[in-house]
């Protein structure tokens, strides 16, 4: 009589912990967020110079506590709660705070956030360069693409940091028209380079 042995139909351990760690770094690599980066305004000069002026402060007061330091033989493992706590440093970092807090009040800050491949390549071929930008080395038509691709990666987010509506073709032309070449250009330039930046280290591990 000959026993025939039934294989089992269950995969081999090995197999199951393979898929479950792929599975579960495949799940991190789904969760990635689109890069973002952001481009601040701020025309009131007169706040960033406050600023720069109680930084230049801080340093001052924190080098002197820190020759007050050696002078009283503070030890070196208690110097900077030492130096932290000194009040011409505490007072000076104040200011600095205070003087930042003005500028970001002042301050307009625009995001952009990177596009997914397929949406990018699409914005590329719908403002594909004409003869002449090509025959150039253009990769898009210098006239339409900055604005639409600045209106595509523009988030703006209400008080309560939910997305809204944001920054239109038409809106973004009338900057681009309005302001200073190099302004202009920052602008731009803030929306390619989200676009651009690599956030991935390439090496042979």
């Amino acid at each position: 009589m000959t026993t025939t042995t039934r294989k089992s139909t269950e995969p081999p351990a090995a197999a199951v912990a393979k898929d479950a760690h792929w599975s579960a770094k495949m799940a991190r690599l789904r969760a990635r967020k689109l890069p973002e980066s952001t481009l601040s305004i701020c025309d009131d000069e007169s706040v960033k110079v406050s600023v720069t002026n109680a930084a230049l402060e801080l340093a001052k007061a924190r080098a002197a506590a820190m020759a007050e330091c050696a002078e009283q033989g503070i030890g070196e493992d208690q110097r900077d709660a030492w130096v932290a706590s000194n009040p011409q440093v505490v007072a000076a970092d104040h200011t600095l705070c205070r003087a930042q807090d003005a500028q970001a009040e002042e301050t307009l800050t625009l995001t952009f956030r990177a596009l997914p491949r397929p949406v990018w390549e699409q914005l590329l071929r719908d403002h594909a360069p004409t003869e002449a930008q090509a025959d150039r080395g253009m990769e898009y038509n210098v006239d339409t693409f900055p604005a639409a691709v600045i209106s595509a990666c523009h988030v703006e987010r209400d008080d309560a940091g939910a997305e809204v509506d944001g920054m239109t073709v038409a809106d973004a032309q009338e900057l681009l028209d309005a302001w200073p070449d190099a302004e202009a250009k920052a602008l731009f330039t803030a929306a390619l380079v989200v676009n651009q930046t690599l956030r991935a280290d390439l090496g042979k591990g």
